[in-house]
């Protein structure tokens, strides 16, 4: 049983359905930790709620973000993690952060990759008249939102589509696709070699796994 250690600075509810497809064994792992950089992040009071230890540790308590990622490391490294997962987790991570958990450190980015890095990425799709938008699970890299995907699902944008409403399509992919992917990596099915993302010991393209072809 893989140790899983989760990042969250708000809701949670990645988190939360992360934690529960473990404890349903659809997940060979368990949530050993949740830790967030805020201490008003509403997802600390649901992982308490799921019986998960939480910490928190806020960045504003530190001068720099190489001073902050250094103390995360290490309290993230006190559960002794085999894969540590970034659920809303709003914070550009250092080098040497990723470098510490190379391998091991997913993220999941609501955007067809490499499509729209960054922040605002419904309202962008919507701007930009696109016809569909999505969400892709990725290995974090030292490049923001550039490390290989894993796993990407499509859904469809339709006309006088609000933010909101896409968000919400968004995100039912997203809690169909992250704990896939989270399973794929604590049953060592997935890895992430020099070349890239490797699933079953074959080597993923630039878009990951298609969603649809599960």
């Amino acid at each position: 049983m893989k140790r899983i250690v989760i990042l969250i600075s708000g809701s949670g509810s990645n988190m939360v359905n992360i934690a529960e497809q473990c404890a349903n064994q659809r997940i060979a792992g368990l949530v050993v930790a949740v830790i967030a950089n805020k201490a008003g992040a509403a997802g600390i009071k649901k992982a308490e709620a799921l019986g998960i230890d939480t910490a928190v540790l806020s960045h504003r308590d530190f001068e720099s973000r190489e001073s902050y990622d250094q103390a995360l490391a290490a309290l993230v490294e006190e559960y002794q993690p085999d894969v540590v997962v970034l659920a809303g987790f709003m914070r550009i991570l250092t080098a040497d952060f990723v470098q510490q958990f190379q391998g091991r450190l997913l993220n999941i980015h609501p955007s067809l990759l490499p499509k729209y890095k960054g922040l605002n990425t419904h309202a962008r799709a919507l701007e930009n008249g696109d016809t569909e938008h999505g969400v892709s699970v990725h290995f974090v890299t030292e490049e923001l939102d550039g490390g290989p995907v894993v796993l990407q699902a499509k859904v469809p944008i339709f006309p006088g589509d609000t933010e909101e409403e896409l968000q919400q399509r968004v995100h039912e992919q997203e809690y169909r696709i992250y704990p896939l992917v989270v399973h794929w990596l604590c049953t060592d099915r997935l890895r992430l070699t020099a070349q890239g993302a490797e699933l079953d010991g074959q080597l993923l393209g630039a878009s990951g796994y298609a969603a649809e072809d599960d």
